[in-house]
């Protein structure tokens, strides 16, 4: 059989009808014979094109409300019949069965019916049956069937057969392999959706959707691949947000620019998130945009230089001047207004990302991590403490203004990398100490840190001095609460739950701070 092989024959049945009337007016204007079934029939006819229903070409109706009409052996077989073997077209021609050399099918919108919150039957209707039915037999028979399931793949196909006359065995394979990886991913987000539905949290089997959003130049390091896939969840974040401007993102920046955007959604109020390897590196919440970017930066200005900012509100002028005013890689929130959109085009590097709203911080979900062989699956830490929570367990219980710093410093906590240390004061971190092999040195590195900030601001005492200080996990001992009293930390927030509890409780009442335990810790590694 020759590798070039025309298209006489084609069936199209469709949902996202986007390039169908040009791909079917250009096949029309080929020659080729179009069968069709429903609304994609509907709307070639009405475009002019000529089209063949379905039911006529197989001599039998659609049945049970449209489930059963392409399931028959005069669709199938006209697929699946191989041309260069004697008694397959021998059979074919015995039944009446008409070879199909093209097959253009893009499924039910599963996983858009899902993601609009409909209902379970709604969700079940939208299962495809016959569509990845046809979509393999034709990947099967690629030798001598074209399979489309993108509309992208009209336009690449027509320039082909217009080019040449027909399709090339390359390219037929090369679409076979996408039409195995679309039904895949489909039927990965059925049975993800199905699991969620019998509360399994964790079925048997795992697989995992994923739609190529863009590929990377490198991963984490030039000699790494890497790529940007979409789960379809449509979690507002980088995978909903569009680029108003600025270089392509890398695989860091889109890792870091995640980490500041999950961040920041767990405030109500303002805030600024400035990260770098994707770790905050100041942290506030206030009355504006603006204010809280001053107040985030005089954390750490040295590492904000060249990090990715977030926001949680629309960005407008004054905080766009401020943002622009220092090196920025990417900044990410939900809108920005005209005039802030302006400020930040001068920065043509600079990249912006607009989400169109943010995330849930409490939402469930599941967070993954490659292992040698497999993979790690766990609940994404949608864990939030607040203050009906808390347990006092020091003689001197917390200020109100003590008390929302130390909530708001445990809600940065969980976003550092343990071990992780956070010293706030005004809703605004003044101290981060993250990913040491012990706690203490955490500590002393967030109050070296909030020395070194005040110093660089022109403040004679350290940014630490009458703030709290919170822990991601327990205080395994007394010293690491001690280098927080030491550095001028009034009240602490920590999980508690160490055997030595009793001890580091005892210190905080000698040093006079308030403490309080959330009976929930935060590690993140």
């Amino acid at each position: 059989m020759s590798d070039l092989l025309p298209i006489r024959r084609a069936l199209i049945s469709v949902s996202d009808k986007t390039g169908l009337l040009d791909f079917g007016r250009f096949l029309a204007g080929k020659g080729v014979e179009i069968l069709s079934t429903g609304g994609t029939a509907k709307a070639l006819r009405d475009a002019g094109v000529p089209v063949k229903d379905v039911s006529d070409h197989t001599g039998f109706p659609e049945i049970l409300d449209g489930r059963v009409k392409t399931l028959v052996p005069q669709v199938h077989g006209g697929i699946l019949g191989r041309r260069d073997l004697a008694q397959h077209l021998a059979q074919m021609q015995e039944h009446a069965i008409a070879p199909i050399d093209l097959v253009a099918v893009n499924l039910y919108p599963f996983e858009a019916t899902v993601a609009k919150g409909a209902d379970f039957d709604d969700c079940i209707e939208n299962i495809d049956i016959g569509g990845p039915a046809m979509i393999r037999s034709a990947a099967k028979n690629h030798a001598g069937v074209a399979v489309l399931t993108e509309p992208a793949h009209f336009a690449e196909v027509q320039a082909e057969i217009e080019a040449q006359g027909g399709t090339t065995l390359a390219t037929r394979r090369r679409l076979a392999a996408a039409a195995y990886a679309r039904t895949a991913a489909y039927d990965a987000a059925i049975s993800g959706w199905f699991a969620r539905q019998e509360g399994q949290d964790f079925p048997q089997r795992l697989s995992l959707p994923g739609v190529l959003r863009q590929g990377l130049r490198y991963g984490e390091n030039p000699h790494q691949k890497a790529a940007f896939y979409v789960d379809g969840s449509n979690r507002p974040g980088i995978a909903t947000a569009a680029q108003v401007q600025g270089k392509e993102l890398s695989y860091n920046n889109l890792n870091d620019t995640d980490a500041a955007y999950e961040c920041v959604a767990e405030f109500d109020k303002p805030a600024i998130v400035i990260v770098k390897h994707a770790n905050p590196c100041g942290v506030a919440v206030a009355r504006d945009l603006a204010s809280a970017w001053d107040a985030a930066l005089l954390c750490d200005p040295v590492s904000a230089f060249g990090g990715i900012v977030a926001a949680n509100r629309v960005l407008d002028a004054a905080a766009a001047e401020k943002i622009t005013a220092i090196f920025t890689e990417v900044v990410i929130a939900p809108d920005a207004d005209d005039a802030a959109k302006a400020i930040f085009a001068r920065k043509k590097n600079l990249r912006l990302l607009l989400t169109g709203g943010m995330p849930d911080a409490t939402a469930p979900g599941l967070a993954f991590k490659s292992v040698s062989g497999g993979f790690l699956a766990q609940s994404r830490d949608a864990g939030r403490v607040t203050e009906d929570m808390l347990k006092v367990v020091t003689q001197r219980a917390p200020s109100r203004a003590e008390m929302a710093d130390l909530i708001f410093a445990f809600r940065v906590c969980k976003h550092v990398k343990s071990n992780a240390i956070i010293y706030a004061k005004g809703l605004a971190t003044v101290g981060i100490g993250a990913g040491q092999m012990n706690r203490v040195e955490s500590s002393r590195i967030a109050a070296w840190k909030s020395e070194a900030a005040a110093k660089a601001a022109g403040i004679e005492r350290p940014l630490a001095e009458g703030s709290v200080v919170a822990s991601d996990a327990f205080f395994p001992f007394a010293d690491g609460l001690e280098t927080a009293a030491a550095a001028g930390a009034t009240a602490v927030i920590q999980p508690g739950g160490s055997m030595r509890d009793g001890e580091v409780i005892a210190a905080a009442d000698k040093a006079g701070l308030a403490m309080v335990f959330t009976g929930m810790r935060h590690f993140r590694h």
